[in-house]
């Protein structure tokens, strides 16, 4: 299951009004990028975890998800979550096997974990108790936490949130999101149109993988979306796409998310690259799955107003997951029209 749990993700909308027009200048002016959280799958296996935030990320907190404060010491708790130990999303399990799901956590706060639990908050239970004990934890160690699960005897693809949680039962943040989860499919599985092909390859130092399958969910969701609101479907457009991928694997190689390249292209200076000729285009930006970037942009009127913007009438997305990197998948959406 192995996802990161840190969520954010940008938009600038290029050419309305409370933007800049980049194609039409020399130099562009960058508009500050637009920070808000939502939900990320967790780490994958051999993450190494960054000692810091990359200096080009700023997070807006989550005012639903503050930093949890230990009612008896005051003391800052906060954890990281640093690898699954066994069972990685999409393991299969055999119907009605009895298993153990193990995540590395790291205690990340400055309060002892004492009397501290893992507990079932959503999605398929599998069985799962309400909550299982967490080993005493001091500030800055590492710690395996466990639950006993039970696979279903369905064939299908099952996911449970567990989300860490204090003496008091209160929740304890993870990196900026709160839940984590396991995955298994059990027999044949579920919408394997959804999961696609994952492909591995490398540039450099950096193993990457590219999901086709993913981008055309998210390319889907997008038109779905358009259509509950009569507007009419983007049809692909190659130079976008090239645009958008390219983008997408420089965040994942080199550990960013911002719409200024490593660098320094800006939106404009890539699709000129690419060869696309308009000059009305907009970039949204997002992290996770492709309902997680649905879900991003949905839950912030400027970007969803991007999503279904009516005057735009091409897309081309682009996708990168780098297990190395401090929020695994990166997704890249160009749009355009004249």
């Amino acid at each position: 299951m192995n996802k990161r749990l840190l969520s954010t993700f940008l938009l600038i909308t290029l050419t309305l009004t409370s933007c800049v027009t980049l194609s039409q200048e020399t130099t562009p002016t960058k508009a500050s990028p637009l920070f808000v959280t939502s939900t990320l799958p967790p780490t994958k296996p051999g993450l190494t975890v960054p000692t810091a935030i990359p200096p080009t990320l700023t997070l807006t907190p989550d005012p639903l998800t503050p930093s949890a404060t230990s009612a008896t010491s005051n003391c800052n708790d906060n954890a990281i979550l640093v690898e699954d130990v066994n069972y990685p999303d999409n393991t299969v399990v055999p119907a009605n096997e009895k298993f153990t799901k193990t995540w590395k956590l790291q205690n990340a706060g400055r309060c002892t974990w004492t009397g501290y639990t893992i507990a079932f908050v959503s999605g398929d239970r599998m069985s799962a108790p309400d909550s299982a004990p967490v080993p005493e934890t001091e500030p800055g160690k590492l710690v395996d936490v466990s639950i006993e699960l039970v696979a279903p005897s369905s064939d299908g693809t099952y996911l449970g949130n567990f989300e860490l949680q204090n003496a008091d039962g209160k929740t304890i943040p993870i990196g900026t999101e709160v839940s984590f989860w396991v995955k298994i499919i059990v027999g044949a599985g579920g919408a394997p149109n959804i999961q696609g092909t994952p492909i591995v390859s490398q540039i450099g130092n950096c193993t990457y993988t590219t999901n086709d399958g993913y981008i055309q969910t998210l390319i889907g969701l997008i038109n779905q979306a358009r259509a509950d609101v009569s507007r009419a479907p983007l049809t692909v457009n190659q130079q976008l796409m090239n645009a958008a991928q390219s983008h997408s694997l420089d965040m994942a190689c080199n550990n960013f998310l911002n719409h200024s390249g490593s660098d320094g292209s800006w939106v404009g200076d890539r699709l000129v690259e690419a060869g696309y000729p308009n000059s009305y285009y907009l970039e949204v930006l997002a992290i996770g799955l492709p309902q997680d970037a649905m879900n991003q942009w949905r839950v912030d009127k400027d970007h969803w107003d991007a999503v279904l913007n009516s005057r735009v009438t091409e897309i081309g997305v682009g996708y990168v997951y780098s297990k190395f990197s401090s929020y695994g998948g990166y997704w890249t959406v160009n749009m355009g029209g004249p």
